[in-house]
């Protein structure tokens, strides 16, 4: 588990977690388990700007 915080606004954890996915992580769990942070809260927070996890690209669309 490393010491980072995810941001709270949408736009730039859509970001963050697409580079760090891209570029780290195999999957959203591996990135969710390694940092700590709750999938769902994430998936929710991107769903309000109409992003969702597409599991077979890695990464938010």
């Amino acid at each position: 588990m490393t010491d980072f915080t995810l941001p709270n606004d949408p736009m730039m954890l859509l970001s963050v977690i697409n580079t760090k996915l891209r570029d780290f992580y195999p999957t959203l769990d591996a990135l969710c388990d390694d940092y700590g942070c709750d999938k769902d809260e994430i998936i929710n927070k991107l769903s309000t700007i109409d992003y969702t996890y597409n599991a077979e690209l890695n990464k938010f669309i």
